[in-house]
């Protein structure tokens, strides 16, 4: 009985982190979905700017991806159930082709908040019509993903060739060694 309280409080807790995480975003409550678009829209052409001058590589390959989706700001929070949240736009042809929303929970030993940025680029057509097609997507096991990295020379290390999805975590001073995009929850953002 115990245990089951203690998972309850937690499960509560994490729902009180995704609450303030969600309040936290660039566009609050009382945006309207043209605030909103804009301010996801601002925030995505800032995070391509910022992976391109701090990533050298990132530019080339995003040319040759089919559709680009960006969250520019994906919080997570946690007190032993931790959580992300953010919101983001899929670029195909350099245009917003749709708003989407990354939402998820983890259970374990964690405390602390931090933000950070999420890219996935689809390397392929099947890819993007997959998860354009989708009701909910998740990376890894709706796609493989391959999770950039910088080689020893500071140069992008080029991703499997088989692998469907590039992602990229970005934090304030670039590219993140440890991330892990496996498991992440998307979805398509209805206002």
């Amino acid at each position: 009985m115990h245990r089951r309280t203690l998972l309850s409080a937690a499960a509560s807790a994490g729902m009180a982190v995704l609450t303030f995480a969600a309040c936290t975003t660039n566009h609050g409550p009382s945006a309207t979905p043209t605030e909103a678009e804009r301010a996801i829209d601002e925030g995505v052409d800032t995070t391509m700017a910022t992976l391109y001058s701090s990533v050298p590589g990132s530019k080339e390959l995003a040319g040759k991806a089919r559709g680009i989706l960006v969250f520019p700001k994906v919080f997570d929070a946690g007190l032993v159930v931790g959580g992300e949240h953010g919101r983001g736009a899929l670029r195909v042809d350099g245009r917003t082709a749709g708003y989407y929303q990354t939402t998820s929970l983890s259970l374990g030993l964690q405390a602390g908040a931090q933000s950070k940025s999420l890219v996935f680029m689809f390397m392929t057509q099947d890819a993007l019509d997959a998860f354009v097609r989708s009701s909910g997507w998740t990376a890894g096991a709706d796609a493989s993903v391959a999770l950039a990295k910088l080689g020893a020379n500071g140069v992008l290390d080029a991703p499997s060739g088989s692998a469907e999805v590039t992602a990229f975590a970005l934090a304030n001073e670039g590219l993140m060694a440890a991330a892990t995009v496996d498991g992440t929850k998307i979805s398509k953002l209805m206002w």
